[in-house]
């Protein structure tokens, strides 16, 4: 957005115009001449806006579902939503990060190459603290890990990594796979220091304790899906393949399902005097000669053609033919 001039600098500039200090045509001039746009090419955009917005949709998901996950896991108010979604060169990532702090390295099958969560250590012991009886307090001692905390900190990332792969579902079905915990990213080297990683940064809250969850895409490892993080995609439906099971278990379902099935005698139409006047012993005549085939509907529709008969001291109808497809002898 351009700046407000004030009245006073208004008043400057035409002072300025009218005494000959500035020059109109100069001024257009300069206006029209082609601005140059500096260009980094260390920091190579190579997302697509599109990209990166399907990104910021499947963590927005993602911080959702761990929202409710880590909320029924820790009893106590837990907040996550999406702060930042920012495409930068993978040394830039590991200089943003603290010196000591929790990372979570991961793969993603199919995908190929390692991950990384990064978890600020206040959130990491804040949940540890839940864990383990506390209110959720913070103690930040991430330099010095026990093996107890460590397991711990392994279970919880693992229950976060599950969250992860329900998030990717509408993407491509994966299963990440925890590979280990390291507290120094400089110990870290997953990809070359110039490529470029997307950093989805992700706003904590755990009871009274806020930090930072980031997690780290390498370009690298995910070139192979980009073409499916576009909009078209997104656009398209995707057609589910059913399962032999469960097709098998609808057509059980269909075939066991009861439908009506009537023969009908024939008709008869009479007045309402003559409906008034009825009483038992009356004959009906109806419109169905006793040499036609009575017409069987199922479901209400007409289907077949029978004859009527007996069956085991049952009245019943014998099929004779199957009535063609618009055929409707009604």
């Amino acid at each position: 957005m351009a700046d407000v001039l004030s009245q006073k600098e208004i008043d400057s500039l035409l002072s300025a115009l009218s005494t000959g200090e500035m020059d109109v045509d100069e001024l257009k001039k300069e206006e029209s001449e082609k601005k140059i746009k500096a260009y980094d090419f260390k920091r190579a955009l190579r997302f697509s806006k599109d990209q990166v917005r399907s990104l910021s949709r499947i963590h927005e998901n993602f911080a959702r579902l761990l929202t409710t996950s880590l909320s029924a896991q820790l009893r106590t108010f837990v907040q996550i939503s999406v702060a930042s979604v920012d495409q930068l060169p993978y040394e830039e990532f590991i200089r943003s990060i603290p010196k000591m702090t929790l990372l979570n390295i991961f793969e993603a099958y199919p995908l190929d190459g390692r991950l990384l969560m990064e978890v600020n250590p206040n959130i990491g012991y804040a949940m540890l603290d839940r864990l383990l009886g506390g209110k959720g307090a913070s103690h930040n001692k991430v330099e010095s890990l026990t093996e107890i905390e460590t397991k711990i900190m392994t279970q919880i990332f693992q229950r976060m990594l599950e969250t992860f792969q329900n998030a990717w579902e509408s993407v491509i079905e994966i299963d990440p796979v925890m590979q280990d915990i390291e507290v120094n990213p400089q110990f870290i080297q997953m990809v070359s220091p110039n490529e470029t990683v997307v950093v989805i940064s992700l706003s904590t809250t755990i009871g009274e304790t806020t930090g930072m969850v980031n997690i780290c895409l390498p370009h690298v490892v995910l070139e192979e899906i980009l073409p499916k993080l576009s909009v078209h995609h997104w656009m398209q439906t995707k057609k589910k393949e059913r399962d032999e099971t469960e097709v098998e278990a609808l057509e059980q379902t269909v075939k066991s399902a009861p439908i009506l099935v009537e023969a009908v005698l024939g008709r008869a139409s009479i007045s309402i005097e003559e409906f008034l006047h009825l009483y038992p012993g009356d004959v009906i005549e109806l419109d169905q000669s006793i040499y036609d085939p009575l017409l069987v509907k199922v479901g209400g529709r007409p289907k077949y053609n029978g004859q009527p008969g007996q069956w085991k001291n049952n009245m019943a109808v014998q099929v004779t033919n199957e009535l063609e497809e618009g055929d409707n002898n009604e």
